[in-house]
């Protein structure tokens, strides 16, 4: 694997750790500051979705990009 793969797939973790805390975050700040319990989970829920949908892009466009680097392509 060469080093700017290894940095990009690094970065992408570095996302979706950072995504999965403010998902913790978010909904304890919320109740803090005099938002409802169901409020907060609603947002929680909303965040969870997002972050699960963002990182299953990013893994697909990185094999996406493994695959087409294997094949001999150039990446732009």
């Amino acid at each position: 694997m060469e080093p700017a793969a290894g940095r990009g797939e690094q970065a992408a973790g570095d996302v979706v750790r950072w995504a999965v805390f403010c998902c913790a975050l978010v909904p304890v700040v919320l109740v803090v500051y005099g938002t409802s319990l169901g409020g907060a989970a609603g947002a929680a829920l909303g965040l969870l979705s997002v972050t699960a949908a963002c990182r299953l892009l990013l893994r697909r466009s990185e094999r996406g990009l493994r695959a087409e680097t294997a094949r001999g392509g150039r990446r732009r």
